[in-house]
C-alpha cells in the first residue's frame, strides 16, 4: 500500500458495445433494432487510492445499470481488487441510443419494447468488471486535482429554457507523479444525452461520447474519460439542438469537450488528497396513482393537444414536450392498470432500498443517487456547499424520475411516469445531507478553480 496522504490512481476502459442486433432503448412505440454502430459503446472506470482509502468510479455508455448487476460487478471487483464494494460508484450516462437493459416494469405500455437480451447483459457486467479490475491494477504514484468548467449551448431546462439548471461542471484529472501523462479525466454534467431521437439506428453514446472523440485526439487515443451525468432529470438538449444529427452531437460534444479541455489547464495537481467513503439508503414514499378513469381521460386529453399542436404551427420544441408528455399520461395509465396486479410491488422490490452513496477527494464530495433526479434537487446541496456534486442514473434504476412539487402539479411526463411522490425528493436531499455531515471536511485548502 501507498504511504498516508501519497496519492495512486489507475484507469482503464474496456469495450461494451454489443456484438449483433439490439434493440436500442429511450423511445416507446418504435421498433429500434440497431443496423449498425457509430461509435463504440464503453465502461470507463478511474480509482484513487490514498493508502488508506481506495475509491473506485465506473462511468458506462447504457441508459441504465440494473441494480443486481452492480451488485454482481461490485462482489466480482472486490474479490478480485480488495476494494469494498461501498466505495465503488457504477453509473449510466444514460444515452438513448444503446440496448435495453432492464425487463419491461409497471409503466410498460409499450409493448414494442422487448426485454432485456441475456447474453448482452453478461456483456455489459463483464466490462464493468474488467474495466474495474484493471484500472485497480493500474494504480501508480499521482497527483491529483480539480476545476470548474461552465457550459453553455448545450442544453437547458427540458420545459422551461430559462428554468433551473447547472452549467458548472467538475473536471476531476489524474496525472503521474513524475510525468505531465495524464492517467485520467473525469466530469459531471447534468444534462440528458437525448441528440439522437427514434429515427437513428445506430448505437452511439451521444453527445458525451463525443467529448470523449475530442478530448482523445488531443490528449491521447487511449486516455479513459468518464462521463457521469449529474441530476438531468429535467434537462435536456431540446431548446439548443438544430435537429437529431451525428452532426449535432459531434457540435454539442465539441462544446463540451473544449469546456473540459479549458478546465484541464487551470487544474493545479496534489498529492496530499484524503480520500473517504460514506453510503446509506432510503426507502422513498409512494405517490398516489390516479383511478384508471382519470389516468384514461388525461391520455384523451394530451392526444388531443398534440394534435391541436401539429396542426396550428406550434415550434417543434415545443411540440416534443407534448409528445413526452403524452408517453408519460400513457405510463400513468399503465400505472394505474397495474396497482392491483402486484407489478409495481415487484418494481420496488428491485429498486428499493434507494442507494445513496458519498465518494469524497479531498474537499469535493460526489453523491451517487439511483435514478434521475431533478436538477433542483442538487442544487440544493450546492447551495450548502458548492464542491457537491450529484451523479445520477448510479448503482441501479429507479421506477421514474424524482419530480418536484411544480412538475407534479404540472402533470408533464417526467412527474407522470414515475412511482414515487414529492417527499422522495426531499428525503432524498435530506439524507444527502446528513451523510455529508457524517464526513470531516478536507483540512487541506481545495476549493477548485473557476471558469471565468
Amino acid at each position: 500500500m501507498t504511504p498516508r496522504n501519497r496519492l495512486q490512481a489507475g484507469a482503464a476502459a474496456a469495450d461494451i458495445t454489443p456484438l449483433n442486433s439490439q434493440f436500442l432503448y429511450g423511445y416507446p412505440h418504435v421498433a429500434r433494432w440497431s443496423t449498425g454502430v457509430h461509435d463504440p459503446l464503453t465502461s470507463s472506470a478511474l480509482a484513487l487510492d490514498d493508502g488508506a482509502t481506495r475509491l473506485l468510479f465506473i462511468a458506462n455508455d447504457i441508459i441504465y445499470v440494473p441494480k443486481d448487476l452492480v451488485a454482481r460487478a461490485r462482489r466480482r471487483i472486490a474479490e478480485a481488487t480488495g476494494t469494498p464494494a461501498g466505495q465503488i460508484m457504477v453509473t449510466a450516462t444514460h444515452t438513448h441510443s444503446g440496448p435495453v437493459v432492464q425487463d419491461r416494469g409497471p409503466g410498460s405500455y409499450d409493448t414494442v419494447v422487448p426485454n432485456a437480451d441475456p447474453a448482452y447483459l453478461d456483456r455489459l457486467e463483464a466490462g464493468i468488471v474488467q474495466a474495474g479490475i484493471d484500472a485497480c491494477r493500474a494504480l501508480r504514484p499521482a497527483v491529483v486535482g480539480l476545476a470548474l468548467a461552465r457550459v453553455e449551448g448545450i442544453g437547458t431546462n427540458r420545459r422551461d429554457p430559462a428554468g433551473p439548471a447547472d452549467p458548472e461542471i467538475p473536471v476531476l484529472a489524474a496525472r503521474e507523479a513524475d510525468s505531465d501523462r495524464l492517467i485520467g479525466i473525469m466530469e459531471v454534467y447534468a444534462m440528458h444525452p437525448t441528440v439522437l431521437h427514434e429515427d437513428s439506428t445506430l448505437v452511439t453514446g451521444d453527445f458525451p461520447a463525443m467529448a470523449r472523440r475530442y478530448l482523445q485526439e488531443r490528449l491521447g487515443p487511449s486516455l479513459p474519460v468518464l462521463h457521469h451525468m449529474g441530476a438531468a432529470g429535467n434537462q435536456s438538449p431540446r431548446h439548443c439542438v438544430r435537429g437529431q444529427t451525428f452532426d449535432e452531437a459531434i457540435r454539442l460534444g465539441t462544446i463540451l469537450g473544449r469546456a473540459v479541455e479549458s478546465a484541464l489547464a487551470r487544474i493545479v495537481f496534489r498529492s496530499d488528497l484524503v480520500l473517504a467513503a460514506a453510503g446509506t439508503a432510503v426507502e422513498y414514499p409512494l405517490r398516489e396513482l390516479p383511478t384508471i378513469e382519470a389516468a384514461a381521460a388525461k391520455v384523451a386529453a394530451v392526444r388531443a393537444k398534440l394534435a391541436r399542436q401539429r396542426e396550428d404551427g406550434t415550434p417543434r420544441a415545443l411540440v416534443r414536450t407534448t409528445e413526452c408528455d403524452l408517453f408519460g399520461a400513457e405510463a400513468s395509465h399503465a400505472l394505474a392498470r397495474s396497482q392491483a396486479d402486484g407489478r409495481i410491488a415487484e418494481a420496488l422490490r428491485r429498486c428499493m432500498p434507494a442507494e445513496i452513496q458519498l465518494l469524497a477527494v479531498g474537499p469535493w464530495r460526489f453523491i451517487g443517487w439511483q435514478g434521475e433526479a431533478f436538477i433542483e434537487y442538487a442544487l440544493a446541496l450546492r447551495a450548502d456547499d458548492p464542491d457537491t456534486f450529484v451523479c445520477s442514473c448510479a448503482n441501479g434504476t429507479m421506477a421514474g424520475y424524482i419530480a418536484t412539487e411544480q412538475a407534479a402539479a404540472e402533470g408533464g411526463y417526467e412527474a407522470s411516469t414515475s412511482v414515487f411522490s414529492t417527499d422522495s425528493g426531499r428525503l432524498l436531499v435530506e439524507e444527502s445531507r446528513r451523510l455529508l455531515a457524517s464526513l470531516p471536511r478536507a483540512v487541506t485548502p481545495g476549493t477548485p478553480s473557476r471558469a471565468t
